[in-house]
């Protein structure tokens, strides 16, 4: 716990930090030791789990209740932690569209970039440059392995999923040899209350669980550029981009989004 405090703290930003993912990333970055500053929409549910973490591994908690959509993302995030030295940045947030392209109003779109693109370019870039500076630190980006083709009735969702692996992969070397960690986390269906409000149908796949999401995620992270938790979801990306036709992929991707969602 100590080498990974030095190596990756004092401080960690979560963003997307309240419920799910983000829950378990805080959680097991609070039991490593580090100081947290949570990011996401609302209010009620940072200041719980804030005060929870407080009382069980005395760390300080700091939290941000705001949309990570707004157009003064950074603004308002590099206020808040000119006097934190973070160390590691994990980027859970996220929005999607679900049905056909045109169904949805471009603006629903955009606001798919901006929560999915915008924000982790946004904050890799801040935190990542403090990072370099000190030859140190870590970013975690959440991506899918909807991103690695495309996905249909989730078409917005899967490109900036794309968008992030790729981004990550390039910090991964980039940001290397200034001695900062960077990884994708190319995670399955997950069993968080984002993934249930969808309403999806009833499926044999397996939902991975949060907190192991994260826990193989930290371990992996000085290993990067990317992981694939879980065997099935293992396998089903080797299948999925290495042996089939990249056409075969992408009807076999939209057969199985229709399945869930119609």
């Amino acid at each position: 716990m100590m080498a990974f405090r030095e190596r990756y703290g004092p401080w960690a930003v979560i963003a997307g930090a309240s419920v799910g993912l983000g829950e378990a990333f805080a959680r097991q970055l609070a039991g490593r030791g580090l100081n947290l500053l949570l990011i996401a929409r609302g209010q009620a549910a940072l200041d719980v789990l804030a005060a929870d973490l407080r009382s069980a591994h005395g760390i300080e908690v700091r939290v941000l209740a705001m949309d990570l959509a707004r157009p003064d993302l950074l603004t308002v995030v590099q206020n808040l932690t000119a006097d934190l030295e973070v160390g590691l940045l994990v980027y859970n947030a996220a929005y999607s569209t679900i049905g056909p392209f045109l169904d949805h109003p471009v603006e629903d779109h955009l606001r798919v970039l901006d929560v999915n693109c915008r924000g982790p370019l946004v904050l890799a870039h801040l935190f990542g440059s403090a990072m370099a500076g000190r030859k140190r630190g870590g970013i975690v980006l959440m991506t899918s392995t909807a991103g690695s083709q495309g996905g249909p009735w989730i078409a917005s969702y899967a490109a900036s999923k794309a968008f992030n692996l790729l981004l990550a992969e390039a910090l991964w070397d980039e940001l290397g040899s200034s001695g900062v960690h960077v990884i994708a986390c190319r995670a399955g269906a997950t069993r968080t209350p984002g993934y249930a409000a969808s309403k999806p149908r009833p499926s044999k796949v397996p939902l991975l669980d949060p907190d192991f999401v994260a826990e193989k995620t930290l371990a992996s992270l000085s290993r990067g550029p990317s992981i694939v938790p879980g065997a099935f979801y293992r396998f089903s990306a080797f299948v999925m981009n290495r042996l089939l036709p990249r056409r075969m992929a992408i009807r076999i991707m939209g057969r199985a989004t229709r399945k869930l969602y119609r």
